[in-house]
């Protein structure tokens, strides 16, 4: 195995001392130009890169953030990409760990803490309050995309969103409306309450089924209700990823949406605004989210010192209505078996 070439090795190749690579390195002042030219010439020969986590080592401080976030989710990309931009502007760089069925969270962030981060984001987290109630006396921790009592948090207003996408439902003249709920994730209760409180509100039956997190849990999800006698005439998701596995399970099975049935999602993700998809959904401004929980916990890291009680960052949802949704028909399919409407 070929061995990673050193400061040593730089500066034998320029014919200089390890010192004056050592300034070329790290860009002080201390050498001349023809001097760094040839250094950086030698060093891009020999394959030579700075160890910038050994330099950080030998700081005081690290200047790293640390992501936990679930692989495989569109929305944590998405914060992701803005706890990327917002660290860089405030001179911090991220480390991020994610969360997958063969990795969980307590390993995703010990991988951090081993890393030397200073301070953590956590983006949707599962564990209970109690435990990172816990890692916030270890390390500054701000969750993202949920509630935690006790640790500092960012997150959308999950029930006014869900509350929005009922009642643009209800206005539409929509009366026999399944919610899809998100189970044990992060912000399902609070979406779940949104919907009650706008069902409640215009006196029709409230339909709650579960739902989930992926594609095929919105497919299964749709299989059941086209086995039913008759169909909702809208659908709304936890997100968006629900929402497109029922849209793909209502078209196979000949339901045209939204003629048929009109289907509603939640974080307005890259693919919803695709025009075959077009899917009406409730967004969360991720940037907007990301960038307020990375400025956060940098005040935390670069702030006095004196201990704060914890906060609860909210921001507003808003709606963002495209093709999936429209008033319901009046087809005479729609009262009979869904097994007429599949032929």
């Amino acid at each position: 195995m070929q061995r990673r070439p050193t400061l040593e090795d730089v500066a034998t190749r320029a014919g200089v001392s390890r010192a004056l690579v050592s300034i070329v390195m790290r860009d002080a002042p201390g050498a001349s130009e023809s001097t760094r030219d040839r250094v950086r010439r030698a060093a891009d020969e020999l394959g030579y890169r700075p160890d910038h986590r050994a330099r950080r080592l030998r700081q005081l401080r690290t200047k790293l953030i640390g992501v936990t976030f679930t692989a495989g989710q569109e929305f944590h990309a998405d914060l992701v990409d803005g706890v990327y931009v917002a660290a860089e502007e405030l001179g911090y760089d991220v480390v991020l760990s994610a969360t997958t069925p063969h990795r969980d969270e307590d390993r995703a962030v010990r991988t951090l803490i081993d890393e030397q981060c200073e301070g953590l984001v956590l983006i949707g987290p599962e564990a209970p309050a109690r435990s990172l109630a816990e890692l916030a006396k270890r390390v500054p921790v701000v969750v993202l995309a949920r509630r935690v009592r006790g640790v500092d948090a960012v997150r959308s207003d999950d029930a006014a969103g869900a509350l929005l996408g009922t009642r643009h439902l209800l206005g539409l003249g929509h009366r026999r409306i399944v919610y899809l709920d998100g189970g044990r994730a992060p912000g399902a209760a609070e979406r779940l309450r949104g919907y009650r409180r706008a069902i409640k509100a215009a006196g029709v039956p409230e339909q709650v089924r579960a739902g989930g997190l992926t594609e095929r849990d919105g497919g299964i999800a749709a299989a059941a209700m086209l086995a039913e006698s008759e169909l909702p005439t809208a659908v709304f998701a936890f997100n968006d990823r629900c929402a497109l596995g029922v849209m793909d399970a209502l078209i196979r099975a000949g339901i045209t949406v939204p003629e048929r049935v009109s289907v509603l999602g939640f974080d307005d993700s890259p693919l919803a605004g695709l025009a075959h998809i077009d899917l009406t959904t409730v967004r969360q401004d991720a940037h907007g989210l990301a960038s307020a929980a990375v400025g956060h916990l940098v005040g935390r890291l670069d702030g006095p010192g004196v201990v704060a009680a914890a906060v609860d960052v909210v921001c507003e949802p808003t709606l963002v209505v495209r093709g999936s949704t429209r008033a319901p028909g009046h087809c005479p399919a729609e009262t009979g078996s869904t097994n007429d409407l599949q032929s």
